[in-house]
């Protein structure tokens, strides 16, 4: 099913080119996060986790990209390393409605996987829009691409599913819940992501989260499940 590679390649271009041609004026934003955890004496550890986002804001397009890195060791070996990049530009429709194309790139070293990249296309909805709360909706069909460390591969159509929220709980708090699910021909990948900010003076925030992933079908050996909790410090400008 190499057509299905060579069909959604286009998209990163495409999504990268509306940038340079809207024309409209712009707002941009963003965040960088990271957390760090340094243990010695009996047991040496070292764990970074580090994110970064920026959003370009037009008229009539919303361009989003991010980058995420988490690495954990010991005194003896390196126990996760995990990378993933993103970008998704929206075209609004108006106010609440909005077609979209979404590029993911992941690779997770204990995963079984040498990497995964997806690529969807579809319809999104702002259900809720009130000041301190906003639910988004989207769907879409797609494509996968997988390659496994021992050198398989597979291509396979999805379906992906997923909710955007956030509550501003205080002028100082927010919370957030991103859940997507992505149903493959082979494998389905569910993914949740709950987290709470709290703003400690200026740009500065702090952020508590946890992460669930979870996949159908993986290869021998590997956890069908995956949860993280992290604790990080966020920069917002």
């Amino acid at each position: 099913m190499s057509y299905i590679k060579t069909g959604f390649a286009t998209l990163l271009p495409l999504s990268l080119a509306c940038v340079a041609l809207s024309a409209n004026a712009s707002t941009w934003n963003g965040e960088a996060e990271l957390g760090a955890v340094v243990t010695t004496g009996n047991t040496e550890t070292q764990t970074l986790n580090a994110k970064g986002k920026l959003v370009n804001d037009r008229k009539k397009w919303k361009h989003v990209g991010m980058v995420e890195a988490l690495s954990t060791s010991d005194d003896v070996r390196t126990t996760s390393e995990r990378y993933l990049l993103s970008a998704k530009s929206d075209y609004k429709y108006d106010e609440v409605s909005y077609a979209f194309v979404r590029i993911n790139y992941e690779k997770d070293r204990f995963s079984g996987y040498d990497y995964q990249v997806s690529e969807t296309l579809g319809y999104g909805r702002k259900i809720i829009t009130e000041p301190n709360l906003t639910l988004a909706l989207e769907a879409g069909p797609g494509a996968r691409q997988s390659k496994l460390d021992m050198g398989d591969s597979d291509d396979e159509f999805i379906v992906r599913l997923a909710g955007d929220l956030v509550w501003k709980i205080s002028e100082n708090a927010e919370f957030s819940e991103d859940l997507s699910t992505e149903v493959g021909e082979d494998v389905t990948i569910s993914k949740s992501v709950s987290a709470l900010k709290a703003q400690i003076v200026g740009s500065l925030a702090m952020k508590l989260s946890y992460t669930v992933k979870h996949t159908s079908d993986v290869p021998v050996e590997t956890e069908k499940t995956d949860t993280e909790t992290a604790l990080t410090l966020v920069y917002s400008f």
